[in-house]
């Protein structure tokens, strides 16, 4: 080929590749719930970065819109407003609001590719099981917890028990609160403003009593095992002395903890870096005790894909969620939280391994998940979880007796649930 030919096709080329539309970018919205477990935008805003240096074509804009229902209030006014939101991490057990809703994909309609089918298997089954309905995935695990008892091991010395025997039932528990009980000092705090409903669920299960149905279409409030776990809650302060009387809030409960207002306190494991952070003291974290067996519920969020989203942000969502979720992040985000490794692969890695063998309390939320049990979820999910929140608090302050306020709460959900069977 002569220099002047080959001039020339060069010079088409170039002007074939000028003709051509450059590569798109795609832009998504996510909207995400910062104010759990403290102000850790940073961790979460380098995620992002990474990603986006990884996949400069695609852009992310976050939203921290605050706790859980915030989040999903200003997700969903979003939506309808027509704005762009391609995917979130909400509740777990939002799922049946936002397929009622018709607002969410599943992932498995998204994720298809034999690399995307292993990744969807890849998280522990504990945790799937809120977003997994009808066969479909709905909600893949990010930042997931179960409720662990943290205890004031310098109190349990002080007190003559043993600091590395924490309480494994309900009436060790009862026993040690007691021996730990003085004038200006609660043996025992369970919150129960914020979220009541998750921590009488983890005393029913204690007692052997599932709260609802697999399906979202039935519960068991009012059973008799039901009552008497609420019963042995309020007996806690009503008869024993070992907790505060009336409520006592989520919010401010680590505080308490931390200043040496009670040497035990149930709370999620989302709070175990604050409380290592916060400690000035040797504090120990063990699995809830037990009673008919053990068991806490699963909780936290996960991440949603909406509907309404093009075909090349749904892949680019699942780009960024799969990112998000890989082992290395997982791992990162245990470790900045103590909220759990989502996937064994996560503990499996050397940051979270090295961290473990320095800090084991970091592993008791994940070996529970061999007894969790998903967090309450049911359709109508918000009304039916206010009805048992308001029957739980009316029996702890004292208003309500347990029973009478367990026959209400379970009518309401029957009349809620009743058209969806």
């Amino acid at each position: 080929m002569t220099h002047r030919f080959l001039k020339a096709a060069l010079i088409g080329a170039a002007g074939a590749c000028a003709a051509l539309p450059a590569a798109a970018d795609t832009d998504l919205t996510m909207y995400y719930p910062i104010s759990v477990g403290g102000a850790l935008s940073g961790v979460i805003d380098g995620f992002i970065s990474g990603f986006e240096a990884e996949n400069p074509d695609i852009h992310v804009n976050a939203i921290y819109a605050g706790n859980y229902d915030d989040t999903r209030v200003r997700t969903l006014s979003a939506i309808m407003a027509g704005e762009p939101a391609q995917l979130s991490v909400l509740f777990s057990i939002d799922v049946y609001e936002l397929m009622e809703q018709d607002l969410i994909v599943p992932f498995d309609e998204v994720a298809t590719s034999p690399e995307d089918k292993a990744w969807l298997k890849s998280f522990y089954p504990a945790l799937m099981a809120n977003g997994t309905v009808d066969g479909h995935v709905w909600g893949v695990p990010f930042q997931r917890s179960t409720i662990v008892l943290y205890y004031n091991k310098d109190m349990f010395r002080e007190a003559g028990l043993d600091p590395e025997t924490p309480p494994a039932s309900w009436d060790e528990m009862l026993a040690d609160a007691k021996a730990l009980r003085k004038d200006d000092r609660w043996g025992l705090m369970v919150p129960s403003t914020g979220y009541p409903y998750w921590m009488f669920q983890a005393f029913a299960i204690q007692n052997g009593q599932e709260l609802m149905s697999a399906d979202g279409t039935e519960t068991y409030f009012d059973t008799p095992a039901a009552v008497e776990a609420l019963t042995f809650w309020r007996d806690l302060s009503a008869v024993h002395d070992v907790m505060p009387g009336g409520t006592t809030e989520w919010g401010t409960l680590r505080q308490s903890f931390l200043q040496g207002q009670t040497a035990m306190m149930w709370h999620t494991t989302g709070n175990l870096t604050a409380v290592r952070d916060g400690a000035d003291f040797d504090f120990g974290v063990a699995m809830l005790p037990a009673h008919t067996r053990p068991g806490s519920p699963t909780g936290g969020g996960n991440f949603y894909l909406f509907k309404g989203a093009t075909p090349e942000e749904q892949q680019a969502s699942l780009k960024l969620i799969r990112y998000m979720t890989a082992p290395e992040r997982a791992a990162e985000w245990s470790i900045a939280t103590g909220y759990v490794g989502i996937s064994p692969a996560a503990y499996d890695t050397p940051a979270l391994k090295d961290y473990s063998a320095d800090f084991p309390q970091a592993v008791v939320a994940r070996d529970q998940l061999e007894v969790a049990v998903p967090e309450l979820s049911t359709y109508e999910t918000g009304r039916v979880r206010e009805a048992l929140n308001s029957a739980v608090q009316s029996a702890l302050t004292g208003t309500r007796q347990p029973k009478d306020a367990l026959e209400d709460a379970q009518a309401t959900a029957e009349r809620l649930l009743r058209p969806f069977r």
